[in-house]
């Protein structure tokens, strides 16, 4: 995962966020990382799939057939 250093930044900033007794915060940080890692993963999906010919938009396979 290429992304993945953005989750240790959110975790640092709550807890920092914690430390400091900014609770709204540190929830608000829970949920971005939610959202990154939901993010992150169709990321990683939609990559993998144009890496194997696969149109994410269809589902139709655009790659070529044949022994590889």
């Amino acid at each position: 995962m290429r992304s993945d250093w953005i989750l240790d930044v959110l975790a640092d900033l709550k807890t920092f966020a914690l430390s400091v007794d900014l609770t709204a915060l540190a929830e608000q940080l829970d949920d971005t990382a939610l959202i990154a890692l939901a993010e992150i993963a169709s990321l990683e999906e939609r990559t993998q799939a144009h890496a194997h010919g696969q149109d994410t938009a269809t589902g139709v396979h655009t790659g070529e057939f044949g022994a590889g």
